[in-house]
């Protein structure tokens, strides 16, 4: 079976070029690492490697226009942040990407166990099917996982979301809510 890569997909992983990042984006960036550590101890224990893995997920996901917390259920859900998890269809890391990307998007050389590949991967392709299904989060995550028409894959990434990785709420925003 010969897959049509659409246009759009290639450039969003190999052409993707980051403007400098104004200062007030950077402090964010740091904030949300730093309110996500605790969280991502139970998965990741080594605290150096926990704030790499928070800061890369937090970039790749911003790259893709993904939340970042959406990126952190799909891993949770996905390997459970095992960077060397294969599945038993042969889906590979962190966010467990199908080797046939490779052929579509990527060079053959690419090491899905690289946790940085594999992010850059997961959060393109999610990207990806958010855009074809029209911003439809539920629809991207089923054709995410390959279970189209089916919510129970969708409904693991937002139970996940909602329990562990829903964005803190800044103390503003709790003295507001109850108007």
């Amino acid at each position: 079976m010969v897959r049509v890569l659409p246009a759009t997909l290639r450039p969003t992983l190999e052409g993707l070029r980051q403007a400098p990042r104004p200062p007030a984006e950077i402090w964010a960036a740091r904030q949300w690492v730093s309110a996500m550590s605790p969280r991502l101890a139970r998965y990741v224990p080594q605290a150096e490697r926990r704030q790499r893995l928070l800061a890369r997920i937090h970039q790749e996901a911003r790259i893709a226009g993904l939340a970042p917390e959406l990126v952190l259920a799909v891993i949770q859900v996905e390997s459970a942040f095992r960077a060397e998890a294969v599945s038993s269809a042969g889906a590979v890391g962190l966010m467990q990407i199908m080797p046939f990307w490779i052929r579509e998007l990527g060079l053959p050389a690419d090491d899905l166990k690289d946790p940085w590949r594999n992010l850059r991967y997961g959060c393109t392709i999610l990207a990806h099917y958010l855009a074809v299904e029209g911003g439809d989060l539920t629809r991207a995550l089923a054709r995410y996982n390959g279970s189209l028409g089916k919510t129970w894959y969708p409904e693991r990434v937002m139970r996940a979301l909602s329990r562990r990785w829903q964005p803190p709420v800044a103390p503003a925003e709790r003295a507001t809510a109850g108007r």
